[in-house]
């Protein structure tokens, strides 16, 4: 569970205070799937970020799992990040000089997994998502839809509560992006909660749960209707 209670975030650019949320409260509940949309600027990634305690609000409460993040030190954020908190960008972010496997088992390193455990994860993880054939390519070697699975390989492999996904289909082709989509909602199917920045409207239409930002406020909170058979 995710709740945000009354969340505002600045910074100062230049002489200009610029207000990236103010009074934001939502909550999303264990396995929802939620669409983030709005203009440039309007605040989005900034809300991610805070979901993904890659940033801290100026004000306000956000509990995960009940548990009030914004009282937690660096290490103990960075804790609750690794085991909880998967992360998809537009861009990938895998490390150029790794090999797929290489890339997707770096959080289990860091989380102090032996050996034998992490090659039977990775395999398990790059199987799962058709590209266990690609395991030693290295990113240069991958096509974009390939280097987004590789991304995600890497972002689920610790069997997080969250994915954050911040335009995970901006950098693909349309049907690379229909099959990363087509991905990311089975995992939300399976139970993990899915939050997803995008500008498309269609994938914004596909979620479960739409809100609308404008100037660092949700404008609107929109839940999509079930189509009767």
């Amino acid at each position: 569970m995710i709740e945000l209670q009354g969340i505002n975030r600045r910074f100062q650019v230049g002489n200009e205070t610029v207000h990236a949320l103010q009074h934001v409260t939502i909550r999303v509940d264990t396995g929802g799937y939620l669409a983030v949309m709005g203009p440039s600027g309007s605040g989005k990634s900034t809300l991610l970020n805070i979901i993904g305690l890659l940033d801290r609000p100026d004000q306000g409460i956000y509990l995960l799992d009940e548990q009030n993040t914004t009282e937690l030190n660096d290490k103990q954020q960075a804790a609750v990040r690794r085991h909880k908190i998967g992360f998809v960008f537009q861009f990938f972010h895998l490390v150029p000089r790794l090999t797929a496997a290489e890339n997707v088992e770096l959080p289990l390193i860091l989380a102090g997994f032996d050996a034998d455990d992490r090659k039977q994860r990775v395999q398990q993880a790059l199987s799962s998502l058709g590209i266990s054939d690609r395991a030693r390519h290295r990113p240069d070697q991958l096509s974009g839809g390939q280097r987004q699975r590789v991304a995600i390989a890497r972002a689920t492999i610790m069997q997080p509560e969250v994915i954050l996904a911040d335009e995970p289909t901006g950098n693909l082709d349309r049907t690379s992006g229909r099959e990363v989509i087509d991905i990311l909602e089975h995992l939300n199917e399976q139970g993990m909660s899915l939050l997803m920045v995008t500008h498309d409207p269609e994938l914004g239409r596909r979620a479960a749960r739409r809100i609308e930002m404008l100037d660092g406020r949700i404008q609107s909170d929109t839940v999509r209707k079930h189509e009767s058979i």
